[in-house]
């Protein structure tokens, strides 16, 4: 036979036999001494048994009283524990973000916010998995991870959500044995003469390039395939082609004069950081909060 017992009940037992007296535990638990006694009248009644032995002294338990006790003690620490793990976690002293990213977004967006939130909330854990843009949405689609930041070009369906983070351009860049024609101005279809460097042909940079090369009837036939925007440009330092990579991760090297800007007379597209995220899933608070910041910070990027 099953019962089905108020766990208020219980919870008020466990403080009387712990305070053995109807009163404390009241004042404990913000109630009065005749609610409780009548609460805990209920309680033997529900059980069939009889839990305490009152005296005016206060309450002692019977054994069926001391087994129960031994029993809800027990529980009423887990549930305790797990109210301060919650309140922890509201409070964002620990817990746990994973994130998929791709190697553009991380370089030129999601690093600088990363450390800012570590910065502020050192407790939260982070998992950062380095993904192509179209693995990074599956795993967001699989809730493999609690969101995306990815680069454009990039297709989601109904269920996901792509937010613009920040807009990046990309440029041509080659060694300094182009310096020379650093000074002139090429079009597409003349960088045929020379060797090109591109992300592999899954990469949603290379479709990018192929869809810009199309638009301005050139053909792209890249000689030398990278698994990283990196290693494109140690790759472009060793003179080994010209290569497209977004300007802020060409910045270091153009200042240091380890490679040249090439100018081209057709505009390169701007394409965008995005987050891409499930708006059925449910974030913890840490993922939710950080979630937060990078959509803030995009909408005061949009004011500015």
């Amino acid at each position: 036979m099953s019962m089905y017992v108020d766990w208020e009940y219980y919870k008020i037992f466990y403080y009387v036999a712990k305070y053995q007296n109807f009163t404390k535990a009241a004042r404990v638990l913000g109630n009065n001494q005749p609610n409780i006694t009548h609460m805990m009248n209920k309680l033997e009644d529900q059980l069939h048994c009889v839990l305490f032995i009152r005296s005016n002294r206060g309450v002692t338990l019977t054994p069926e009283g001391e087994t129960l006790y031994a029993r809800i003690a027990s529980a009423a620490v887990q549930i305790q524990d797990a109210e301060e793990e919650l309140s922890a976690s509201a409070t964002l002293s620990h817990g746990a973000i994973s994130i998929s990213a791709t190697e553009t977004a991380l370089n030129i967006y999601l690093a600088e916010h990363l450390r800012e939130f570590h910065a502020r909330y050192p407790g939260i854990r982070l998992r950062i998995s380095n993904h192509s843009t179209p693995q990074a949405i599956q795993a967001v689609k699989n809730g493999e991870v609690d969101f995306a930041v990815v680069t454009t070009p990039a297709e989601v369906d109904n269920e996901l959500k792509m937010v613009p983070l920040m807009p990046f351009n990309e440029i041509l860049v080659g060694g300094r044995t182009f310096t020379a024609l650093a000074s002139q101005t090429l079009s597409l279809s003349e960088l045929t003469a020379y060797p090109v460097i591109m992300l592999g042909s899954e990469s949603m940079s290379r479709t990018f390039y192929r869809q810009f090369f199309l638009q301005h009837n050139a053909e792209l036939k890249p000689d030398i395939e990278a698994a990283t925007t990196d290693q494109m440009l140690t790759l472009v330092r060793s003179e080994l082609g010209l290569a497209f990579v977004p300007e802020p991760m060409a910045r270091g090297n153009l200042a240091r004069g380890r490679i040249v800007q090439l100018q081209l007379r057709e505009n390169i597209p701007s394409r965008s950081v995005c987050l891409v995220y499930d708006r059925h899933r449910p974030l913890n608070t840490a993922a939710r909060e950080f979630q937060q910041q990078l959509l803030s910070s995009a909408r005061k990027g949009d004011a500015q």
